[in-house]
C-alpha cells in the first residue's frame, strides 16, 4: 500500500481547532527550601527582629497581592510556619500574623505550565452524569513543564457531543498540590519481595520485617528499624545502617497522596516527591482497568526522570482525589513507555513495554507492581521508523483487536503516529500494522522545545471515531478525530 503526502492512504485524519496551549497564569504555592538549618534561622531571625507594626504592615502587602492567586492562603502560610517551628527561639511567642509572614518567607510561586503542556493521556470521565444524549465526558492527564524543565502531571476535562465536537471545560486559574499521606499503609510481603530483589535481604532484614504487620505504616517501619539498631553491636552498625537506609528509601518511594473534597480536577497538580523523580513525571498512560467483578481501578505508567536516569513506575486512583504511588519492580522493568492493558488477558495483567529503547515489547504478570520477562513482539521495519518504535498509549479493545497507537522515529529525528492490531484472545500475535504514519508533523505543529515531533500518551473510541489528543513538538496539545474503520482498513 502506497502512502499518500507521507501518511497513510485513504485515512480522514480532522485536525480540530481545540488546542491547550501553555499557561503562565496558572501558578501553585510550592515550599521554599534551604541546605542547612542556619539558611533558615537567618531569615528567621530577621522576621523575628521586625516590629509588630512592621509585620502588619508587609503581611498586608503580601495578602492583598496573593489572596486572590490561591486558595486558603493563610491557612497554607501557617502550616510552613509549622514546618519551621522547631528552628524557633525556645519559648518565644508570636503573634498569628507574625506566623503568617514567617511562612510567606518559605513559600513561592511556581508556573508549572509556563513552558509546555504537552504529551496527553485521555478516558471517560468517571462522572457521565447530565450530558446530552450520545455526548462523552473524557478526563486528560497532561505533561505539565516550567521553571528548570520540570515535569509534572496536570488534569484537564471536556466533552465530545454527538456530532463529534470537542469543548474543553474551563480550567480553573487556581492550583494546589495535594496532602502527602505520611501513613499510608504498606503490605509487607510485597515490600520485602522488593527488598529481596534489590540485593538487601539477610538476617538483619528479616528482623526489622518481623517487627511489621502484615500492613504497616512508615511510622512502623521507622521504629522497627531504630529497634533492630539498638539492638545490633556497634561494630556492626555501619553496614546496617546502609542497609536501613535502602528500606527506608524504598518506603518513601511507595507513598499516597490526597486532594481536597471540593477541589476541582483542573485545579490539581502533582509534583515530584521522591529523589529518583527530581527532574520530572513524564508521559504519563492512563487506563481504566477492569477486573473480573467489573470494578474499575485508574493505573496510570509514567516514567520518573531525575536528570540522569529513567525509571518506570505506577500509580492507582479510584477517583483522581487519592493517588497510590508505587514503584514497579522486576528484570522487566527498564527503560520508559510501559503500558498497562486495560484488563487481565487468561488470568494475567499484560503490558507494553520498550526494553531496549528500539522495539515494542509484551509481558505479563501476576502482579501488577512485578514484571519479569518480556518477549519481543514489534520493531522498525518501515523507513519512516527505523531509529525507533514505541508505543503511545494503552491498548484499545476493539471487536477486531487490539488497536495500539504508536510512534516511529525516522530521518531528521522526525515523530510520527502510527497503528497496529494485536490479536484479542493472544496479544503476542501483530495482525495489522500501518505501513506509511497515521499522523506526521505538518505546518505549526513542527514548531516547538523539540521540533518535529507528534507524541501522544493514549486515545479513546467514541462513537465510531478515534479521539486522539496529540502533543505538538513538546510544546502545546491538539485533537485529531479519526474514522476507525478506515484505520482498521488501511492495515495490512
Amino acid at each position: 500500500m502506497k502512502g499518500h503526502s507521507g501518511t497513510a492512504r485513504n485515512i480522514n485524519v480532522r485536525r480540530t481547532e481545540v488546542r491547550l496551549s501553555p499557561d503562565q497564569t496558572r501558578v501553585v504555592l510550592r515550599r521554599l527550601g534551604f541546605a542547612s538549618d542556619e539558611e533558615y534561622l537567618r531569615i528567621l531571625r530577621r522576621v523575628l527582629a521586625l516590629p509588630e507594626k512592621t509585620v502588619h504592615r508587609v503581611l498586608e502587602q503580601v495578602l492583598a497581592e496573593f489572596s486572590s492567586r490561591h486558595r486558603w492562603l493563610t491557612e497554607r502560610l501557617v502550616r510552613r510556619f509549622h514546618d519551621l517551628e522547631h528552628l524557633m527561639p525556645a519559648g518565644r511567642k508570636v503573634s498569628e500574623a507574625r506566623k503568617f509572614l514567617i511562612g510567606s518567607y518559605f513559600m513561592f510561586e511556581y508556573s508549572p505550565e509556563s513552558a509546555a503542556l504537552f504529551n496527553p493521556s485521555i478516558l471517560p470521565h468517571p462522572d457521565q452524569m447530565k450530558l446530552p444524549k450520545g455526548s462523552l465526558r473524557f478526563l486528560l492527564s497532561l505533561r505539565s513543564t516550567g521553571e528548570g524543565h520540570i515535569s509534572s502531571i496536570s488534569f484537564r476535562s471536556g466533552v465530545i457531543d454527538a456530532h463529534h465536537g470537542i469543548a474543553l471545560d474551563p480550567a480553573s486559574r487556581f492550583l494546589t498540590e495535594p496532602e502527602l499521606i505520611e501513613n499510608s499503609a504498606y503490605h509487607k510481603a510485597l515490600f520485602g519481595r522488593k527488598v529481596a530483589e534489590m540485593g538487601l535481604g539477610g538476617a538483619w532484614v528479616e528482623r526489622v520485617l518481623g517487627r511489621l504487620a502484615d500492613f504497616f505504616t512508615i511510622k512502623d517501619l521507622k521504629s522497627a528499624l531504630k529497634g533492630v539498631l539498638h539492638e545490633t553491636a556497634p561494630g556492626q552498625r555501619i553496614g546496617d545502617h546502609n542497609t536501613a537506609k535502602g528500606l527506608w528509601l524504598l518506603a518513601q518511594s511507595n507513598y499516597d497522596i490526597r486532594f481536597p473534597l471540593d477541589q476541582e480536577l483542573s485545579e490539581r497538580i502533582i509534583f515530584p516527591v521522591t529523589s529518583i523523580q527530581s527532574n520530572g513525571l513524564e508521559d504519563v498512560r492512563l487506563t481504566a482497568h477492569r477486573d473480573e467483578r467489573g470494578k474499575i481501578i485508574y493505573y496510570a505508567t509514567y516514567t520518573a526522570y531525575d536528570g540522569r536516569n529513567v525509571l518506570p513506575q505506577l500509580f492507582a486512583t479510584e477517583d483522581f482525589r487519592h493517588f497510590k504511588f508505587a514503584t514497579l519492580n522486576g528484570p522487566g522493568v527498564r527503560n520508559k513507555g510501559m503500558a498497562l492493558f486495560p484488563r487481565k488477558i487468561n488470568g494475567c495483567f499484560a503490558m507494553l513495554s520498550r526494553q531496549d529503547g528500539e522495539n515494542i515489547f509484551l509481558m505479563y504478570s501476576d502482579n501488577v507492581h512485578f514484571w519479569n520477562e518480556a518477549s519481543l513482539l514489534l520493531s522498525p521495519v518501515h523507513p519512516w521508523e527505523f531509529i525507533k518504535t514505541g508505543n503511545c498509549g494503552c491498548p484499545i479493545e476493539t471487536e477486531a483487536g487490539w488497536l495500539v497507537l504508536s510512534h516511529g522515529v525516522g530521518p531528521m529525528r522526525t515523530y510520527c503516529l502510527g497503528a497496529f492490531l494485536l490479536d484479542r484472545k493472544d496479544p503476542s500475535k501483530v495482525i495489522g500494522r500501518l505501513r506509511e504514519p497515521l499522523m506526521r508533523p505538518e505546518g505549526i505543529e513542527r514548531e516547538g522545545y523539540v521540533p518535529n515531533v507528534l507524541y501522544t500518551c493514549g486515545a479513546l473510541v467514541h462513537d465510531g471515531q478515534l479521539v486522539l489528543p496529540y502533543g505538538m513538538s513538546d510544546r502545546l496539545t491538539g485533537f485529531a478525530l479519526i474514522p476507525l474503520k478506515q484505520i482498521l482498513a488501511a492495515m495490512s
